[in-house]
């Protein structure tokens, strides 16, 4: 996947992140940010249990999956 199509996936999934999350979101920027992180969060998860996806959906899934489990651990350390 070339850069920019991973910029727009990860943003796209920061923003089902952060609404997936309501109310523990990390603002606009912030989720944002941390879509395209947990693009690589998501891929890095997903290969450790065996799983793989394919296609644009597959990608979108997998980086929103990275996403809401970075924006878990932000709001857990947060709390901490």
């Amino acid at each position: 996947m070339n850069l920019i199509s991973f910029l727009i996936l990860g943003l796209i999934a920061g923003w089902l992140a952060g609404t997936i999350m309501k109310g523990r979101g990390a603002g606009m920027l912030v989720n944002l940010i941390l879509g395209v992180i947990g693009a690589y969060l998501g891929g890095f998860l997903f290969s450790l249990f065996g799983l793989s996806a394919h296609g644009f959906i597959g990608s979108l899934i997998t980086a929103t999956i990275g996403a809401v489990v970075l924006l878990f651990l932000i709001n857990v350390l947060k709390k901490a």
